[in-house]
């Protein structure tokens, strides 16, 4: 009978006795352990691996992108850089068509008065005046103004002195232009010939 007792314990134990048996057995415990921690390891690198396939995935993406944007602006900037080398080429070959144009009634008006046969100098003369004004027009609209100046103080970027005369002005002015200068958007054409008062 005690026999019987002590075979129905053994094959239903308790927790107190689970315990027991694992605190006197050592090995067992730690081999049931170990699969799980197995099992943990293996998963760690697997889940890190993932997460480095897809930030290599996105950068590389982002590679591609910022490629096609790079060529996309290249290409920008070499349209414009080619549509301003012709805007220049054009404004060289054609900067000076307007003047060329306000100029062409000067032409005609030339033209006219040498076919005219009259021998009336008072008519030529008046078309010799018509003639300047359309020509000193034709300048003006092209930005070209004539220098005359007659008691301005000596300017050497716009006059040309030609000699110091004794004159009653003050020293170092224009006394008398012998040659008009022309300035075009205040560039000099061509500076004025004139005569300077000397120092007295």
């Amino acid at each position: 009978m005690e026999n019987t007792q002590e075979n129905s314990a053994s094959q239903n134990p308790t927790p107190a006795d689970e315990t027991a048996r694992q605190a006197a057995d050592p090995t067992q415990a730690t081999t049931q352990a170990a699969p799980d921690a197995q099992a943990v390891a293996d998963a760690a690198p697997q889940a890190a691996s993932n997460e480095t396939e897809a930030a290599l995935a996105e950068a590389q993406a982002k590679v591609v992108a910022l490629q096609e944007e790079f060529l996309r602006a290249k290409a920008e900037t070499e349209n414009v850089r080619r549509r301003s080398q012709e805007d220049v080429s054009k404004a060289h070959k054609f900067a000076i068509e307007n003047f060329a144009e306000n100029l062409l009634p000067v032409l005609d008006s030339l033209e006219a008065a040498l076919a005219d046969q009259s021998s009336d100098i008072a008519k030529v003369r008046e078309g010799v005046e018509l003639t300047l004004r359309q020509l000193t027009g034709a300048l003006e609209k092209g930005r070209v103004t004539a220098l005359n100046p007659v008691g301005e103080k000596f300017d050497p970027h716009r006059h040309q002195a030609i000699s110091m005369v004794p004159a009653e002005q003050e020293p170092n002015t224009v006394v008398a232009v012998l040659q008009k200068g022309y300035i075009i958007a205040d560039r000099v054409l061509r500076p004025a010939l004139v005569t300077v008062a000397a120092p007295k």
